[in-house]
């Protein structure tokens, strides 16, 4: 597996999987469970998951399926945007009861909420000192909350952030994506296939089929092209962990990404900062 390096000189996979949304429906949980473990079998060993997804039902999906196997997988979680100190610390407790284990590789603010930014760092802080998380970062921060939060006392110990980012979102490119390269810090990519819409693009199918690829595959190869970008593709068929997995081999050329530039033009000023 691809790695990529986090400012504390620690390294992650640099592709994953996503669990939004998993976990919902009971009669899937085997379907599931199956295709995480087969994601962890073909190296994407970086799985993704939050307490806001389902109420907790991914995370309690997620320690089923890495139970036997939590040494080889890579786990993050988020706390819920705004979360203080104290709520921070309980929210995290109860994250590693449902995954069944006793830390995380990483923890992640999930957005802005009502309780300060310092308050949060303060509860990732004890975390981190406690040994319930290896490290800490953000999500769905536009660029001056990402730089305010960077900058607090603690802030500068900030490993990652995750955002929209795909070949039809590109908004970050413009200054937020830059400033985290800048810092070393590493970007998980969720949504990358555009909620589907980039599955079935025509554009990105012919151009795919022409290298022998699916829309799928170019759509992560494309993210793996950048720098620091982590992309956690996520689906709950094993065929399609395996196709995903399969994108780590898709090397573009410096000519297919200007042809991809001109199939989704990259931004041309700055943009609001884009999340689902």
């Amino acid at each position: 597996m691809r790695t990529v390096q986090l400012p504390n000189g620690t390294t992650m996979p640099a592709m994953g999987q996503g669990t939004w949304f998993l976990g919902d429906d009971p009669q899937r949980r085997a379907q599931e469970i199956a295709a995480l473990r087969a994601g962890v079998e073909c190296g994407l060993t970086l799985i993704d998951t939050a307490e806001m997804y389902g109420g907790g039902r991914s995370e309690d999906l997620v320690g089923e399926a890495i139970s036997g196997c939590r040494d080889d997988v890579f786990l993050v979680s988020k706390v819920l945007p705004g979360s203080n100190r104290a709520e921070t610390i309980e929210a995290c407790e109860k994250s590693l009861e449902r995954l069944g284990t006793d830390h995380l590789d990483l923890y992640l603010l999930h957005g802005v909420g009502p309780a300060p930014f310092e308050e949060t760092l303060e509860g990732f802080e004890h975390l981190v000192a406690a040994g319930k998380i290896d490290q800490f970062g953000v999500s769905n921060l536009d660029l001056e909350e990402m730089q305010y939060f960077h900058s607090l006392p603690g802030g500068g110990h900030t490993q990652v952030q995750q955002l929209l980012y795909n070949l039809n979102q590109r908004g970050i490119e413009w200054d937020l994506l830059p400033w985290l390269q800048r810092k070393g810090l590493g970007m998980m990519a969720y949504s990358p296939f555009d909620r589907g819409d980039l599955a079935h693009h025509a554009g990105l199918t012919d151009f795919a089929r022409e290298r022998g690829a699916t829309a799928g595959q170019v759509a992560l190869a494309w993210l793996l092209a950048q720098d620091q970008v982590i992309p956690i593709p996520k689906t709950s068929q094993v065929e399609r962990v395996t196709e995903n997995a399969g994108a780590l081999e898709l090397e573009l050329t410096t000519a297919d990404l200007t042809a991809l530039d001109d199939l989704f033009a990259p931004p041309n000023g700055p943009e609001s900062l884009q999340i689902y």
